[in-house]
């Protein structure tokens, strides 16, 4: 018995090292050969979603989409299999967007159209960056991440305020032109005003009035205007987080005699926090 233990756990243990492991040769071939896949189904579904395939092709395409999807079932099962905390691979970000991967195709025997949501497996390509060695450019991320939810109320605040706007400029429009100009509703009139504001301007509802052009032309005003503000925000909030996350060569260990902060730049001659004078380095 414990023989028969041991085996199962290096098998286990082989499994792993080959589906969750990217150091090995055999751990990078196999993530390299999931990355081909995935993007294959993907492609193969948008081929499947245009209208001019033979039905021959279109046979070949459903075949195609089964095989990967029996494939990826597979590999979610040995994954299960070989994590030794299953229900933390099951339950993390990775293992929702396998399962999500393969729910599709089987979902479309109950619901027509299901089977193009497996579009989502191309969130799984991310892994090309463990495979390719990439997480260097993820202090990039986390600094562009981290400038977003420093700015989060700023963005809520003006997300806010152009809700409202819309709102308003929507209500108008639907009370100076009408349904007889294509304003049927408020919603849709909130519609035209979040389409012109945001600079789109579809032109599938346009004014007619002269004062419902000057509302419009108003909005288009606006909506340039607008679009400088979470430039702004988002550039501030970066330039913030340069400062305080730059590299350890330009900041100076000293301590600051007053209040003992550390950690300033190397021109610096007062303290960043209480302002006195900064002694020079021993």
């Amino acid at each position: 018995m414990p023989a028969a233990g041991e085996a199962q756990k290096s098998r286990k243990q082989r499994v792993y090292d080959v589906i969750f492991g990217y150091d090995t040769k055999a751990g990078k071939t196999f993530d390299l050969v999931l990355i081909i896949m995935i993007s294959a189904s993907v492609f193969a579904v948008m081929l499947d979603s245009i209208g001019w395939q033979s039905d021959t092709f279109n046979r070949s395409l459903f075949i195609l989409e089964w095989l990967f999807t029996l494939a990826f079932t597979l590999e979610y099962a040995l994954r299960i299999y070989s994590s030794p905390k299953p229900r933390s691979y099951v339950l993390s970000y990775y293992g929702l967007i396998d399962l999500l991967s393969i729910l599709p195709t089987y979902l479309a025997y109950f619901y027509a159209g299901a089977n193009f949501l497996v579009v989502i497996r191309v969130l799984r390509v991310l892994r090309v960056f463990r495979v390719l060695k990439l997480f260097r450019y993820m202090g990039e991320a986390n600094l562009l991440f981290g400038a977003l939810v420093n700015a989060r109320r700023k963005i809520f605040v003006f997300m806010f305020a152009v809700f409202n706007l819309v709102i308003v400029f929507g209500t108008l429009m639907f009370i100076i032109e009408g349904p007889d100009n294509g304003f049927s509703n408020i919603p849709q009139s909130i519609y035209w005003a979040i389409v012109t504001i945001t600079t789109v301007g579809y032109g599938d509802i346009t004014p007619h009035t002269p004062l419902g052009q000057g509302i419009a032309a108003l909005a288009m005003i606006c909506g340039y205007a607008i679009i400088a503000v979470p430039t702004g925000i988002i550039g501030a909030e970066l330039m913030q987080q340069f400062q305080t996350r730059g590299s350890p060569s330009s900041y100076r260990k000293i301590e600051c005699p007053h209040c003992n902060a550390k950690d300033h730049q190397n021109d610096a001659t007062y303290c960043r926090l209480c302002g006195g004078v900064l002694s020079p380095d021993k």
